[in-house]
């Protein structure tokens, strides 16, 4: 399942909806951060968390956010460990793909650089598009360099910003 040495990953954060015994999205993506901690991947930074716009139908604004984890998983196992967070927050992968959520976890980077597989593209295919992941992306990792572009998250970000 996983490799003995630690992989390194920018993972975007996002909830529009409470969750019961938990709370508004602010504490949904808290409460995930301490899960991952509890699984025992290290929550090595986390940016602060903004409000976003929904993309697609939702009605309901995201709170959104990044955290730089570590653990001795490769992407195949980061991401089910991810998607089982996200279970566990009462995340359900059926149903129109843009709706409300109450957690979605992307793994955006990751040290070992781009993968490719039928159910995991790293790095994030929209991640440059979506100010609501490079902004926390590159306030928490400014020097990470996408492996697509070669282009850092700061330089992203500062091109996103002056598209706007």
């Amino acid at each position: 399942m996983g490799q003995a040495s630690s992989h390194r990953y920018v993972i975007a954060l996002g909830s529009n909806m409470r969750v019961p015994g938990i709370g508004a999205p602010r504490a949904v993506l808290r409460g995930a951060l301490d899960q991952l901690a509890d699984s025992g991947a290290e929550v090595e930074a986390v940016s602060r968390i903004r409000a976003s716009r929904p993309v697609g139908p939702s009605l309901r604004s995201y709170s959104n956010g990044a955290a730089i984890v570590s653990a001795p998983l490769d992407p195949p196992a980061m991401l089910a460990l991810l998607q089982s967070v996200e279970s566990e927050f009462g995340r359900d992968r059926r149903g129109a793909r843009w709706r409300a959520r109450s957690l979605d976890l992307d793994i955006v980077l990751w040290s070992g650089g781009a993968w490719f597989a039928r159910d995991l593209v790293i790095p994030h295919l929209l991640f440059r598009e979506r100010d609501f992941v490079l902004r926390p992306a590159a306030e928490i990792a400014p020097d990470w360099r996408d492996p697509v572009t070669g282009l850092t998250l700061r330089q992203l970000a500062a091109h996103a910003a002056c598209a706007r």
